[in-house]
């Protein structure tokens, strides 16, 4: 059997070591010959391949990126573009596919499949916000890049005598931001499912400064005001899938809170940061053993289906699971973690 593997979307620390893990898995135990599709579905879509074997993958499990480049490609928005793909897989010899990626990745795998594409999917994200599975590798290391930052930013904070604001990724769904912004020891976290009042937050930043406490204020760059609840953006122009660019949600808080308090505030982005360069430990482990279950799933031919960790366990669940809705932050989960905030 011949099989193809894309990554797509934004790159993600552990995305290596899942090509890694599905063509040491394939060649060895279940004789597949590989190919590498370049860029995301424009891989496919032009035609645009790579030799992919064991020599290619020797060495990658540490790395970030991916060697097979991405790309935000969307097939369904280009005429034509789904029975190009098909030709393509054709011509190339390709009997099934693994697509590596976040929501609009697998959106796409989804679709495909119901159209007869023989592909499995591997969920990929540094928002942990695909639903399906307990956690999606790249997170981890995403948490703890903005960790460590936020554990520099309290002595010059301090020092300073400033409030500062750490800007995270987080378009839809506030995980990296409550996680880091715990263990971080942050004084208020705002995310997306949660509408922040920005008097409210003044009033706790004047209060902090009464201890002689400088605060962090680590906030999702989809967070929104209750007040005039539009998420901030660099710019209206859609990708396409359809998403605009988020961006200044943290220079817009840290403005506010200068304004209202008379307290010096500054702004960190981490941006692109959050998801580059060596993946930990647990996302090394994590997206190593997606790769080997889905080389297995290739296999026993159990198309449409996703990798999922469920608990300790590796399972199998419909692509159509994976993408059906956002997994978010629940209220309940938001207030476990408020008494830190407060």
């Amino acid at each position: 059997m011949r099989v193809g593997v894309l990554t797509g979307g934004g790159d993600c620390p552990g995305l290596n070591a899942v090509i890694r893990a599905v063509v040491r898995r394939g060649v060895r135990d279940h004789g597949f010959e590989f190919l590498g599709f370049r860029d995301g579905w424009r891989g496919p879509l032009e035609g645009l391949t790579m030799e992919l074997g064991i020599e290619q993958c020797r060495g990658i499990l540490p790395r970030g990126g991916t060697i097979l480049g991405s790309s935000r490609t969307n097939p369904f928005s280009i005429d034509g573009g789904v029975e190009q793909i098909k030709d393509n897989l054709a011509s190339a010899g390709v009997d099934a596919l693994v697509a590596i990626g976040g929501e609009d990745t697998l959106g796409v795998a989804t679709k495909l499949a119901e159209l007869g594409v023989d592909v499995v999917g591997v969920p990929k994200t540094i928002d942990n916000d695909l639903s399906g599975t307990d956690f999606t590798f790249g997170f981890d290391t995403a948490v703890n890049i903005a960790t460590e930052a936020i554990d520099r930013l309290h002595t010059t904070a301090e020092s300073h005598h400033r409030v500062l604001v750490v800007e995270v990724m987080g378009r839809h769904a506030g995980w990296i931001a409550l996680h880091a912004g715990i263990a971080g020891g942050a004084s208020a976290v705002l995310i997306p499912e949660q509408p922040f009042d920005i008097e409210a937050l003044c009033r706790h930043v004047e209060t902090r400064f009464e201890t002689s406490y400088a605060p962090i204020i680590v906030v999702s760059e989809g967070a929104v005001p209750v007040e005039g609840g539009d998420m901030t953006l660099v710019s209206g122009e859609k990708d396409a899938f359809g998403h605009v660019r988020l961006g200044g949600i943290g220079d817009r808080i840290a403005s506010e809170i200068e304004a209202r308090t008379g307290k010096e505030s500054r702004a960190v982005v981490l941006g692109h940061v959050q998801r580059g360069g060596t993946p930990t430990a647990f996302d090394r482990w994590l997206a190593t053993r997606f790769g080997l279950h889905a080389a297995d799933a290739v296999a026993a031919g159990d198309f449409g289906t996703m990798m999922a960790l469920r608990g300790t366990n590796i399972e199998r669940v419909p692509l159509s699971e994976g993408t059906a809705e956002l997994k978010l932050v629940s209220p309940e989960e938001y207030a476990e973690a408020a008494v830190f905030f407060g």
